[in-house]
């Protein structure tokens, strides 16, 4: 049995931070006189804060300067940070704490691969931060998925090459970013939306012990 690194992105795999974000775009959306659906928000998953703000200008045809720009994101952050001030370990989606865990009984590596610049913080809030080996966020990276740059400095730091790597992604752009790097990717929600992951579960309930035992013969 090798040693394995299992990467697991944060919103909408861990947390389901995702609503959070959708209601600090919203707001700002309205704020700018642009309407923004959850149909919308669908386009923002795994995508980076700068290209999120220009999609929704585009959506408006709004042109912005450099300091609008930079106010607006710091809004945006400012009013999702208010969201998630209270969020506690009861946010954790069904069965990821079951699927660390074993992971861990089973000696191997685990770390985050996110494009959240506040992972630090809802991984202390949700108090599963000691479960990780490794996290490397939105602070650490300058390319957003499907950029594998996330992933590959997530492997290095824990000295292992990338086809002992299994990430855990809810994204499109994400599970691209792991099958660039040839990382074994695991789509988590619409299988029919993430149809170029290796695997597919609906959420970590589905995911059983003999299936994690398989990724590591």
């Amino acid at each position: 049995m090798s040693l394995k690194a299992f990467i697991f992105d944060l919103d909408g795999v861990i947390v389901d931070t995702a609503k959070y974000h959708f209601l600090a775009w919203q707001k700002l959306a309205q704020e700018l006189g642009i309407e923004f659906t959850p149909e919308h928000n669908e386009q923002l998953k795994g995508v980076s804060r700068v290209r999120s703000l220009e999609l929704i200008l585009a959506l408006g045809n709004r042109d912005a300067t450099t300091a609008e720009k930079e106010q607006w994101l710091h809004q945006k952050n400012k009013d999702y940070l208010m969201y998630i001030e209270n969020m506690d370990a009861s946010e954790i989606l069904p069965g990821v704490v079951a699927t660390l865990e074993y992971i861990k009984a089973k000696g191997q590596l685990i770390a985050l691969g996110s494009a959240s610049k506040n992972a630090r913080p809802i991984l202390e809030k949700v108090n599963i931060m000691h479960l990780f080996d490794a996290i490397v966020d939105g602070n650490d990276v300058s390319n957003a998925k499907p950029d594998p740059e996330v992933f590959i400095r997530a492997v290095q730091l824990l000295g292992i090459s990338n086809e002992n790597a299994i990430v855990f992604e809810d994204s499109v752009a994400g599970i691209q970013a792991a099958n660039i790097a040839q990382m074994t990717s695991i789509g988590i929600g619409d299988e029919k939306i993430l149809n170029e992951a290796r695997f597919n579960f609906e959420d970590f309930t589905f995911i059983e012990h003999a299936f994690i035992d398989s990724l590591l013969n």
